[in-house]
């Protein structure tokens, strides 16, 4: 018995009758499981159940073994063709001196450059929480900032004793 995600293949399929389709697409009818085992076995192909659900259910003559092939290579395909974003983090501090701004800035792009999203932190220590209103003015500053490459995906919110931002790249 040989099932391979959700399909029965051959003796696997449990159905005593089976709508048939042939390998060119056409209808062979309804057939009982045997019948259809001969005539696949005579082209020298599986029977392979395509809608197990219906009445009776549907069973296709294929090459099991070249559809999943072809289905696998489909995977692999998307897989490559499939995109991957990171999320980089810049931490800055609500009193951070314009030099190193700058240097946190560029490092920020140098992110969204290279295509990953990037998530600017801002740690209140101390009684610096009271002024939530300078930490929110550093975010926007580096969002503003980086604006010609990026736009704000996650707008500043508070978590605890730190305030976020995430930029993601411009999309064309």
């Amino acid at each position: 018995m040989v099932i391979a995600k959700d399909m029965m293949v051959n003796d696997g399929i449990r159905a005593r009758e089976l709508r048939l389709i042939d390998a060119a697409g056409e209808q062979l009818g309804i057939k009982s499981k045997q019948e259809a085992l001969e005539i696949a076995e005579k082209s020298n192909l599986d029977v392979v159940l395509v809608s197990p659900n219906a009445k009776p259910p549907v069973a296709r003559i294929m090459d099991y073994g070249k559809y999943r092939y072809e289905q696998q290579k489909k995977e692999r395909e998307q897989r490559r063709n499939q995109k991957v974003i990171n999320v980089k983090e810049i931490r800055l501090s609500p009193t951070i001196d314009a030099h190193d701004f700058e240097t946190k800035a560029r490092q920020g792009r140098r992110f969204i450059e290279k295509g990953d999203k990037v998530k600017v932190s801002l740690r209140f220590r101390g009684r610096a929480i009271t002024h939530k209103e300078i930490g929110r003015e550093v975010l926007e500053r580096m969002a503003k900032e980086l604006s010609d490459v990026s736009q704000v995906e996650s707008h500043a919110k508070m978590e605890g004793r730190s305030m976020f931002l995430v930029l993601a790249p411009k999309s064309e």
